[in-house]
């Protein structure tokens, strides 16, 4: 499996956009189809839900924490531009509350009670809420998971043809060590099941890409994954995948006492390569970890990574760090700016020479 794949790579150009081939040599559909899904290169959104902090809410954040303040200063637009835009990978994380309201009054907004409105009415439904940093950076461009995952599927029917996308979930449960701070939640095994539960109430499975598809009759998952397991890019196409970005500990109560990730939707970001669930990694430094992620991706597995962070890059138009993502062979290159921020500069990020997916450039190498 891995020749075939190798040798459907080779047939098809680097410059070719696997989204939309253009049917010329070496870029016709049929060829792209034929690769694997791990072939391709994408980019994608860091935390795709946060909207800007508001102006009086800032102006008191800068006061007791300039740090914070810099590196929380960025937005983004609504799921739905995003994806017009061309994100193919999304970032969701949330909380969690099961029977609802717990969110709804935000410090910030009892020391700042003169601040920009947002309504905080879907805050008292029960469910999983998108939330960044609860009572400070708490304004979302769709605030319950749920309605997030529905905004995402009707692009996708709008948009069949799509390469996978990926949707990657923090799950905030670190207690703000603020006076006057919500409680925060723990998941526990009840909870990780929530995470589950609300993803198939809006995904039927014909539109997941999940750990069991992925395994099929091998003995473990990161078996399937040396093995090129992964679905072709034609039969992936207009589908999803999900997976934790957590610690090991997080993930440990997710995988439970499974062997891999049986009967679970989410991969998780494996606390090793060794481990028998590991097919998916988050490696966010793609220039200390460069030769890491190229080798991960040479053996199958699907990595993630950043090209800026905490707003440093787009304050100084630095292009280091992107520049070592997409060299890295990561296949899911995350950005907090597919657009400019005007009062930065120029800085942005988009795919070498252009199109929404290309080549995993480790796999055109080959």
């Amino acid at each position: 499996m891995l020749l075939a794949a190798l040798a459907a790579a080779l047939a098809v150009s680097a410059a070719c956009d696997l989204e939309r081939p253009s049917g010329a040599p070496g870029c016709t559909r049929a060829a792209v189809d034929a690769l694997p899904m791990n072939a391709i290169q994408v980019v994608g959104t860091h935390n795709s839900y946060k909207m800007a902090i508001a102006p009086k809410e800032m102006e008191q954040l800068r006061k007791a924490n300039a740090k914070a303040a810099t590196e929380l200063d960025y937005s983004h637009k609504p799921l739905t531009e995003q994806l017009t835009g061309g994100a193919r990978q999304l970032e969701l994380d949330f909380v969690y509350d099961p029977e609802g309201g717990r969110y709804t009054t935000p410090l910030f907004r009892k020391v700042v009670p003169d601040t920009t409105p947002y309504d905080l009415a879907p805050y008292a439904r029960p469910g999983l809420k998108v939330i960044h940093v609860p009572d400070v950076d708490y304004r979302s461009v769709c605030p319950l998971f749920v309605d997030c995952l529905k905004e995402i599927r009707r692009w996708s029917k709008a948009h069949p043809d799509h390469v996978p996308i990926l949707i990657i979930m923090n799950l905030k449960q670190d207690q703000l060590k603020v006076p006057g701070a919500v409680k925060l939640l723990p998941f526990d095994a009840k909870a990780m099941d929530a995470i589950d539960a609300e993803i198939r109430s809006v995904f039927p499975e014909s539109e997941l890409i999940t750990p069991d598809k992925v395994q099929g009759r091998h003995a473990t998952l990161r078996e399937a994954v040396l093995a090129g397991g992964w679905p072709k890019l034609g039969a992936a196409r207009g589908k999803f995948m999900f997976a934790l970005d957590e610690s090991p500990g997080v993930v440990a109560v997710y995988r439970g006492a499974r062997k891999s990730l049986e009967g679970r939707v989410c991969f998780i970001n494996s606390p090793n390569e060794d481990s028998p669930a590991a097919a998916y990694l988050t490696l966010n430094e793609p220039v200390e970890l460069q030769k890491r992620i190229r080798d991960d991706v040479k053996a199958g597995y699907i990595v993630r990574t950043r090209a800026d962070a905490d707003t440093y890059e787009a304050r100084r138009n630095d292009r280091a760090r992107q520049a070592a993502a997409f060299a890295s062979g990561a296949q899911y290159v995350s950005t907090d700016y597919m657009q400019p921020d005007v009062r930065f500069g120029p800085y942005e990020t988009h795919l070498p020479g252009g199109g929404i997916a290309r080549l995993n450039p480790v796999q055109a190498a080959r």
